[in-house]
Parts: structure tokens; sequence; C-alpha cells
């Protein structure tokens, strides 16, 4: 099958540090090809993949070497570019949100969404609008937000278990890892920790392009860190989160939204490290309470804090297991490979 994957080019494909959405498309990219299909992506000039490479954007425009290039600009044509190739392929997989989505009526060929989060609530008028579109949902959770999509299958997301090895016995520590973004509440895993009276370390990407995270970050988070028992990390690439996540007691996400997915659950678990996460999103959907983690009511920092200590107390190889035998790169593919045999019946390119 000949197909599209259009990448977002705010980060490099895959990412070097932060860049979630990139590293989906990155990971479907690279399967897709090992199956033998005809693949292009498109993403910045500086991705790397054994696709086809098309791009209209040199560097990522997150990163300094892309800051001189306006996003909104260069976002269109980074979408427009897939579309102004549609013939010579049988489907476009987008996973750009709604930009793309302009351009979907334009085209004969079946376009497939990954809805990889609503990045607001007015972004659900344009995916109704463009109901032409088939949309994948990353948990039947998200779906919440804008039920009357054209929605047409769920597909949990796949992750590479071997860069993420099991680590059958932890340190004496805790960790936290993700944005810092008062949605993640990195300040409450902190309270949480001292009221366990456990060390706490912590790695993410800080968007100093967004006042309120700055603002956050140093009104609520920097002051806590001693270094001794709140340890700042940074932002950490793939080996150093792997060594975090497998060396921790747990990982700790107290979430104040309802988050779409978490690659970090799924990863924790694939280190054989519990989750301790607030229910709420698509926590109780990923997270196996008592088994791969603990799940506590949500905003109740005392029962997160029981959960911390409940969460030391749980196997380490069943919480890895309950991770392989659900969020394999494999069976992400094979849905997707279900939704664009779906998607294409009856539809032939030149």
């Amino acid at each position: 099958m000949r197909i599209a994957v259009l990448s977002p080019c705010h980060w490099r494909t895959p990412p070097r540090l932060h860049g979630p959405w990139e590293q989906i498309a990155s990971v479907i990219t690279e399967e897709l090809v090992r199956r033998g299909h005809d693949v292009t992506l498109y993403a910045t000039g500086d991705s790397v993949t054994s696709a086809r490479l098309r791009s209209i954007v040199p560097h990522p425009l997150l990163e300094e070497a892309g800051r001189a290039l306006e996003p909104k600009v260069y976002g269109y044509l980074h979408a427009a570019l897939a579309f102004e190739d549609a013939d010579q392929f049988d489907v476009i997989h987008n996973h750009y949100d709604g930009y793309p989505l302009v351009f979907s009526r334009l085209v004969d060929t079946p376009v497939v969404t990954t809805v990889h989060g609503f990045s607001s609530p007015q972004i659900a008028a344009v995916y109704r609008k463009y109901d032409n579109v088939s949309y994948v949902s990353i948990t039947d959770a998200d779906r919440r937000n804008c039920p009357d999509m054209n929605w047409v299958a769920t597909v949990h997301h796949g992750i590479d278990f071997g860069e993420l090895p099991f680590g059958p016995t932890p340190d004496d520590y805790v960790c936290f890892l993700g944005r810092i973004h008062p949605y993640k509440g990195v300040d409450v895993a902190i309270e949480a920790a001292r009221g366990a009276g456990v060390v706490l370390k912590i790695a993410g990407h800080i968007d100093e392009n967004d006042p309120r995270v700055v603002s956050f970050w140093r009104e609520q988070v920097e002051p806590a860190i001693d270094g001794d028992r709140v340890v700042w990390l940074g932002e950490v690439g793939p080996a150093a989160r792997s060594d975090l996540l497998r060396g921790a007691r747990a990982c700790l996400c107290p979430i104040r939204w309802d988050e779409p997915f978490g690659l970090v659950f799924v990863e924790s678990m694939a280190s054989g490290t519990p989750v301790v996460a607030f229910a709420r999103g698509s926590a109780p959907e990923l997270i196996e309470d008592g088994v791969s983690g603990v799940l506590v009511p949500a905003d109740d920092v005392d029962a997160f804090i029981a959960g911390i200590a409940a969460a030391g107390g749980l196997p380490r190889p069943p919480i890895r297991r309950h991770a392989e035998d659900r969020f394999t790169i494999e069976k992400m593919v094979d849905g997707y490979e279900a939704v664009y045999r779906r998607v294409t019946a009856g539809f032939e390119n030149p």
C-alpha cells in the first residue's frame, strides 16, 4: 500500500527529546516500512527515517534553528505539501491536528487523522466540519471531548520495548516525567512525595515561550528543588528516560486534566514501574488498578500519598506483562492497517 504519513513539524521525527506526536508518527512509519509498504514521511528536513522523506521545513519550528520560521506560515506549507502529492498515495495518515483538514476535500485520496488530543475545545469545530475524514482516537476516553465525530477506530499507542529494559529492583526514589505544566501536576507530585517521605526525581520539558508555564515553574516548582529530596534532571533523552523509569519505585502522574493518552504511563509500566495517577482521562483505561499501578480519586492528595506506599508493594513482572500484552508497536500498526483497508475499500488512485 502507498501511504503518506504526515508528522508535525514542531520537532524532529523522531524527536531528540520532547515530541510525543512525532514519536508515534515515527514508530508507525518505521513499522509500515518493515512490513513492506511504500511509505513517504512528511516531516522536518532533519528527520531520520527508512521511508522516503519529503520536507519543506528544514528545521523543527520549536528548536532554535527553526525559530526564524513563522509557525503559521510553515505549518500550512508543510501540510499542503502532502496534499499536493495526494494522487501518489492510497491513503494519507495525518498526525498534525487540524491544520491539514482544510485540504482534505480538495483531494480524492482517503484521509485518516489520529487525534492525539484536543488542543482546545474549539478544534472540535474543525473536526466536525471535515466529516469526510476518518478519525482514530488514541483512547476511548478521549472521544468524550467530541463524541459526534466520524470515529472509525480506537488504536492505543505502541512502544519499542527494546528501548525500555525491565527494572526488577528499583532504587529508593519516585519520579515525575513529563511536560512541566499545571495540568500535569508536578507541584502535586512534590507535595505527595514529601508527604510519603520519599525522594522525587523530576525530568521534563519547559515551554519557555508559554508565560503561564514559566510562571508556574518559577513560583510553584523551582523553589521546591533542593537537589536532595527533590531533584531536577532537566529534559532527558530516551536512554536517560529509560534509566529514570526503571530505577523508580513509582512514577507519579497527578494529572489535573483528562489526559488523552499519556505515553509515560506505558513507558513506566514497560519498565516494570507502577504508575500512581489520579483516576481521570485515559488513566483508568490504560492502568490496571492494583496490578500495573494505583488509581486514586482525582485531586485527593492524601489518597495519592497513600497510593505511593501501595504502589511500592506491587510485584514488578506483572506490570511489564500488562504493558507487553496491550501496547506493542505490532498491535498498534495492526490496528492502523485495518483502518487503512477499511477507508480505502472502493478507492483507486491513478
